[in-house]
């Protein structure tokens, strides 16, 4: 028994749940196809119920031909769709062109077992061919309707020749058995009372119609005018089953089943015919019958061919004809559709260009980020447009003028900031403040959206390179005169230069240089700027490096605050690590320069104003608050070469610190006592 695939099943299940019904299935039309094959089992029901209407019209000739054309139709169908068996490699193809061909093989053996035609009078085998050849395709017509899963599909296949030649031998035999005379009872006359399989009919009806149903199901989530049809011709053979049980031979209730053999299969091949007037080949004929696996294969088939058609169109190679005629011939295409593939390939190539042209653009311009340098920006920017554009150059101005390639630009040679076109090439001037800051050279575009497009890249180029440069200015200009962290916060949000502030919890670091008045009455003014700068310049990097933000420098003395405008969890042991550090590269920058003062640093964590403090006019970036202050009066107590934290500070660094109490101390403008520590290590 072949086995169900339930990746298939899923398959269809998914699809079966779209709302969307094909016209077969609509409601009406649904209604009157059903009245279609019921009005043959109405008539039956008449004839059998009224013998006056049931007459009799014995014409063998008539009976021969017909049955041979029926017989003739079903071997062509049966050859057309092994052959798309073949062509697809697909098992439920395979089955139903097995329906065709063993029904044309009985019902051959049936018109030439005509009376008076071959044989001399009615034969046993006359009346037995037809439903015996039903019986036999109502097996292959259920197996067909199952959706096979991909093990029972390759048995099928694999096993087609036995299938073939099994009831190629089959009616062969049965064939010899009726046609010759004496030889089987078959050859002789019908028992009295006419001859039938014992009931066997009833199993290929219910076949027949399961496989109908099947079908019909496929159909609603795949549908197709040949599915149609086969559903269609399932459904009448049962009809000629059941039509075929009365044995009353010669009569219009025998000739009906006649008429349903007949309809079934025409059905079929003029659903065929349609199918192949409007695709005009037959490659395609029944593919709307395999198996979801075959569907899916196709697809990715026909997808692949398309890709293979749009990366040749998009190469712009000089000869389409071997890509056209290999895919007319791998698919079995007609020129015409050769040539609407063709023409849909270069649309589709067309297409897919400009998306990665527009893709480009959009990269480029989230590329450009604020502080990248220009020429790692245009390096990026050069591989990204080169996936869409192909050979790109990207060149800068030197001494007021561009090389690209063998040829050099002034700004002067572009018409009114316009392209310049040579040799299959555009150049788009790059422009800094109205000036020429470099070229842009992409290969001629063959629409005017190519054009436009790389009119638009070259501008965005130009910002971009417009904003490096600016930036950089800016930088240099912010990182000189305030912290990285508020230049940082300014450049990403202009509005965090407003004035105000919110209350945030902060460690504040204040240190200035004991004895730097008296050292300064002793010098010249260069050398107390020099050595503020040496101070300033060690103390600096090593307040930056441990995420601390320098608001204010007074004189030799400055401020640090730590978990403001950058949040630091370990703010206050940032802070305490900070302060050892630039003691001890000023206890190396003094001792080398006897005379040299000490710094001395005050630290207090707390709650504080952090904001922007001035006028409209003039501001800058500071904290108010208690925690501030406070942390100024550690420092003016501090001996120098100390560090003195608050009570604050030490719970936050933790129990570990090195640090030796100073006791209570009653600070200058404060009224609450603060206990204070001089620490000396962090664990």
């Amino acid at each position: 028994m072949p086995t169900i695939d339930p990746t298939n099943a899923a398959l269809d299940d998914r699809a079966g749940r779209e709302p969307y019904l094909p016209p077969a299935t609509q409601p009406i039309r649904a209604l009157v196809w059903v009245l279609h094959l019921v009005m043959p089992m109405l008539g039956l029901w008449l004839l059998l119920a009224q013998p006056d209407l049931n007459i009799v019209w014995h014409d063998n000739p008539s009976h021969f031909w017909l049955i041979i054309t029926v017989a003739g139709i079903n071997l062509a169908l049966g050859l057309m769709i092994s052959e798309a068996s073949a062509r697809r490699a697909d098992a439920r193809l395979l089955l139903v062109s097995l329906v065709f061909l063993s029904s044309a093989a009985s019902f051959l053996v049936h018109g030439l077992t005509t009376p008076r035609i071959i044989l001399d009078g009615p034969s046993y085998g006359f009346d037995l061919s037809h439903p015996v050849g039903l019986l036999i395709a109502s097996v292959f017509a259920f197996a067909s309707a199952l959706p096979l899963g991909e093990r029972a599909a390759e048995a099928v296949l694999r096993n087609q020749m036995w299938l073939r030649g099994g009831v190629a031998v089959l009616i062969a035999l049965w064939g010899v058995a009726c046609l010759v005379p004496g030889l089987t009872p078959l050859s002789g006359p019908a028992p009295t009372g006419g001859a039938g399989l014992g009931g066997l009919e009833l199993i290929g009806v219910v076949l027949y119609a399961a496989a109908a149903t099947m079908l019909f199901q496929l159909h609603r989530r795949r549908p197709a005018a040949v599915l149609v049809s086969l559903v269609t011709a399932y459904a009448l053979l049962a009809e000629a089953l059941v039509a075929g049980t009365s044995h009353r031979n010669w009569h219009l209730s025998w000739w009906l089943w006649h008429v349903l053999l007949t309809t079934a299969f025409l059905f079929v091949a003029y659903s065929a015919y349609l199918q192949f007037r409007r695709e005009g080949s037959s490659a395609g004929l029944f593919d709307a019958v395999a198996l979801s696996a075959t569907v899916r294969r196709l697809r990715a088939d026909y997808e692949a061919a398309l890709e293979e058609l749009v990366g040749h169109l998009r190469r712009r190679e000089e000869s389409r004809v071997p890509i056209a005629d290999r895919l007319a011939g791998k698919f079995g295409l007609t020129e015409a559709q050769a040539a609407v593939l063709d023409r849909a390939g270069e649309a589709l190539a067309n297409e897919r260009e400009l998306s990665e042209r527009l893709a480009a653009l959009a990269d480029i311009g989230r590329q450009a980020r604020v502080g990248l340098p220009e020429k790692e920006l245009l390096a990026q920017g050069l591989d990204r447009i080169r996936q869409a554009y192909g050979e790109v150059r990207i060149k800068l101005v030197d001494d007021g003028r561009v090389s690209v390639g063998a040829k050099e630009y002034a700004q002067r040679d572009f018409p009114a900031d316009g392209p310049l076109r040579f040799d299959g090439k555009v150049v788009h001037p790059l422009t800094v403040k109205g000036r020429l800051a470099g070229a842009l050279e992409v290969p001629v575009g063959r629409t005017p959206q190519d054009e436009a497009l790389a009119a638009t890249l070259a501008g965005q180029l130009s910002i971009s390179l417009e904003n490096a440069r600016l930036y950089r200015e800016l930088e240099t200009l912010f990182r000189q005169y305030m912290s990285p962290d508020v230049a940082q916060s300014l450049l990403a949000d202009p509005r965090t230069a407003a004035l105000g502030g919110e209350l945030v919890e902060l460690t504040a670091l204040f240190a200035d240089l004991k004895g730097f008045t008296s050292f300064s009455e002793k010098v010249a003014p260069g050398e107390i700027v020099e050595m503020l700068n040496r101070y300033h310049s060690a103390a600096v990097p090593i307040i930056l490096g441990n995420g601390g933000t320098i608001v204010q420098f007074v004189g030799d003395a400055l401020l640090a605050l730590f978990n403001a405008p950058a949040r630091q969890e370990d703010h206050a042991t940032a802070a305490a690590r900070a302060a050892l550090a630039m003691q001890r590269a000023a206890e190396e920058i003094a001792a080398g320069t006897p005379g040299y003062p000490r710094f001395r640093i005050g630290i207090n964590t707390g709650q504080a104003l952090v904001g922007n403090i001035g006028s409209p006019e003039l501001r800058g970036f500071n904290a108010m608050g208690d925690c501030v202050n406070v942390a100024a009066r550690l420092e003016g107590i501090a001996d120098p070469g100390s560090v003195v934290i608050g009570q604050s500070t030490l719970d936050l660094i933790g129990p570990h610190a090195e640090v030796h109490p100073l006791g209570w101390l009653n600070l200058k403008g404060r009224e609450q006592p603060v206990h204070a520590y001089v620490l000396s290590g962090l664990p």
